[in-house]
């Protein structure tokens, strides 16, 4: 369970009633990302209250009322989806931190620079956000907040939301040890085995992917695989 000192408290007012929560921050944004999670052990306090900071519990009757159960953790990702969050100012950065590095890593993951067709570094890009001036907000989802940050990005840099294809040639020997790492790394197109035993395949993968790609095929199989952007 969460420490109380380190949960957020969750407020939803229905009925003419008000019910929190204190719940571990983390577990409020994967669950307003659209995350499955189980609050269970998430909760600072098995307890529902009127007030969190008076201590002022809510009876399992009237919990039962409202929400047709007696089940905490059911009642509490109710309150949390439905809700709002009330946070310290601490609690609120370090949400925002975790929250923006999320949307570094997608954007730098992802985006190109569609002068070049390579992908932008994260440490570009998150300069970038700080010299736009970007707002993270800690309780919106990471899709939800790309295209924004996208859009403030663009005076600054040239940026595009993009996919690439490659295609691949690489040893038989060598096979084995890549074409997992190249599946989880995009969508395979085709594929085929050569006359000379090599396997040649074309993936597409996000355009940030690139260096991942080329760099996981050149330790693989000692510098032995070819690549090629499909144009």
């Amino acid at each position: 369970m969460v420490k109380v000192e380190d949960a957020v408290i969750a407020r939803w007012e229905v009925q003419g009633s008000r019910f929190e929560v204190l719940v571990d921050p983390q577990a409020v944004q994967d669950l307003k990302d659209g995350k499955e999670v189980d609050l269970a052990d998430k909760l600072a306090l098995d307890q529902v209250f009127k007030d969190a900071k008076k201590g002022d519990k809510i009876s399992e009757e009237h919990l039962e009322k409202v929400f047709h159960t007696r089940n905490l953790a059911e009642i509490a990702r109710e309150i949390v989806r439905k809700g709002e969050v009330q946070v310290t100012t601490e609690q609120r950065h370090r949400l925002q931190e975790a929250k923006r590095r999320q949307i570094v890593a997608t954007i730098a993951r992802n985006a190109m620079n569609p002068q070049t067709g390579a992908p932008h570094p994260a440490a570009r890009i998150e300069s970038a956000m700080q010299e736009a001036k970007v707002h993270v907000d800690p309780f919106r989802p990471v899709d939800a907040q790309v295209q924004e940050v996208l859009a403030k990005l663009r005076p600054l840099l040239p940026i595009r939301l993009d996919v690439v294809k490659v295609r691949l040639r690489v040893p038989g020997q060598h096979y084995p040890r890549v074409v997992g790492e190249v599946r989880g790394l995009g969508r395979l197109l085709e594929e085929a085995w050569l006359s000379d035993g090599s396997w040649s395949a074309v993936v597409e993968i996000p355009a940030g992917v690139q260096t991942e790609l080329y760099e996981m095929l050149n330790a693989r199989t000692k510098g032995a695989a070819e690549t090629a952007l499909v144009k």
